[in-house]
């Protein structure tokens, strides 16, 4: 080792705490992590995978507290018809995909759920229910952190490339981004709308975890259920307090900042979890699975939007 823990562990705490304040950005914070812990090696490493899945959900609904209920009631009506018909075709072109490349049919699952609802949520929320085995889930997670942290670089340079509304790129972002903390952190980093709208459709989509993973248990015989994420339901209600108490307009403001800094640290955290022994236990193969079925969903979603046929 190059550097003892008692060096590693001061510089980590000093990088996180700068994700505290404005100077870093969320898609520094996520690239710093993984830089850190490929070159150096995470000295945290148990401690920070917990902390960033109470922190994304603290953030998270945090961030409800700066949208409209009423927007969200009207986002889950209006895009019934495509939530269904987006999230069954991606995952009915992730099975294909999956044929073509021989791959473990759960690895394939997993990796198709994530895709087409909300990355890691919806693959801890498969998982029991089609009896994945723990390697599995690794290999699938892994593939999808990788794809978020593309998706969370390359996405508001796409958006500005195609000159995106911020309507549009909110939308696109959380139909065609993995992970709510990925769509998070490229819908903030495009703009104020663009975040509230990516977070408000990302949401609304994942509570379709629970009929997805119900089907999922009849075919594979399943006892385990899922149900809605909890920080779904804080979210729901942020938005609600933040819709009927307008009095307090200026503390639902200043929870919304805390939570776009703690958005920050928390991608930070979500890089540092990557490891080398990661990238290996992956392998090649659900990468380039991904990755096609990944480039196929957001760009079909992409033309789709830029056309007008989606709004």
């Amino acid at each position: 080792m190059l550097f003892s823990d008692s060096i590693k562990k001061p510089f980590y705490l000093i990088l996180l705490g700068l994700c505290i304040t404005p100077m870093i950005g969320g898609g520094t914070a996520l690239i710093l992590g993984a830089l850190f812990a490929i070159i150096l090696g995470n000295p945290f490493s148990e401690l920070s995978q917990k902390a960033s899945k109470w922190m994304l959900k603290a953030a998270v609904v945090g961030l409800g507290f700066a949208v409209d209920f009423n927007q969200v009631i009207e986002v889950g009506r209006s895009s019934l018809v495509l939530t269904i018909v987006s999230i069954t075709a991606i995952i009915g072109l992730g099975e294909i995909l999956t044929q073509v490349f021989k791959l473990n049919r759960n690895t394939g699952v997993l990796i198709s759920f994530g895709t087409a609802i909300c990355g890691g949520s919806a693959i801890a929320a498969m998982a029991p229910v089609i009896k994945a085995k723990d390697h599995e889930v690794a290999v699938a997670l892994g593939v999808v952190f990788l794809l978020n942290g593309v998706g969370l670089l390359l996405f508001p340079s796409i958006g500005h490339y195609f000159n995106l509304s911020q309507e549009q790129f909110g939308l696109w972002a959380a139909l065609a981004i993995h992970d709510t903390s990925s769509v998070v952190g490229a819908s903030a980093a495009y703009g104020a709308v663009a975040l509230s709208i990516a977070t408000t459709v990302k949401l609304t989509r994942a509570m379709w975890i629970i009929p997805y993973t119900s089907i999922a248990g009849v075919f594979w015989r399943s006892e385990e259920k899922a149900s809605i994420p909890l920080f779904i339901i804080g979210f729901l209600a942020a938005a609600l307090i933040n819709t009927y108490l307008p009095q307090f307009t200026d503390t639902w403001q200043l929870i919304n900042t805390m939570a776009k800094q703690l958005l920050v640290m928390t991608l930070f955290l979500i890089g540092s979890g990557l490891s080398i022994s990661v990238l290996k236990q992956a392998g090649l193969k659900p990468f380039i699975m991904a990755i096609i079925l990944w480039i196929v969903v957001s760009s079909v979603i992409l033309l789709l939007i830029v056309d007008g046929f989606i709004i």
